[in-house]
């Protein structure tokens, strides 16, 4: 019986994120079905164009918001402390400030480290004058 469950968790280390990345694949391939579809009933030439550039603005993501990963990490930390705390013994309590220390970490380099150009530019306008 216990290899059994060994198996099925290994075997589930392996399947969720195969399963993810294949959902995320058909997901992509029906988005990318549906635009074409209407690509061909369009005759204008710039909607068509208009329509490729929300493609390409598709890839293009935001930057990294530091301050809020690392304010959701910090407090996930928390969490767990708090439940190696209550519950599950110190094994646990130090998994919790590990974590909630990199979320801190994380929290400070979002405002150490800009994420965007115009707040780079003024580092750099800022450490110029200086």
């Amino acid at each position: 019986m216990n290899d059994i469950i060994a198996l099925l968790g290994i075997l589930s280390g392996m399947v969720i994120p195969l399963s993810v990345f294949i959902w995320l694949y058909f997901d992509a391939k029906n988005k990318r079905a549906a635009i074409i579809e209407v690509a061909k009933t369009i005759d204008d030439p710039s909607k068509v164009e208009e329509l490729i550039s929300q493609l390409d603005d598709e890839k293009k993501k935001e930057p990294i918001e530091y301050r809020r990963g690392g304010t959701v990490t910090f407090f996930v930390g928390i969490g767990l402390y708090l439940l190696g705390m209550t519950a599950l013994g110190p094994v646990l309590k130090g998994v919790g400030l590990l974590v909630a220390t990199i979320g801190v970490g994380t929290f400070v380099a979002g405002y150490l480290f800009p994420n965007d150009s115009a707040g780079i530019t003024k580092a750099v306008e800022e450490f110029e004058k200086e």
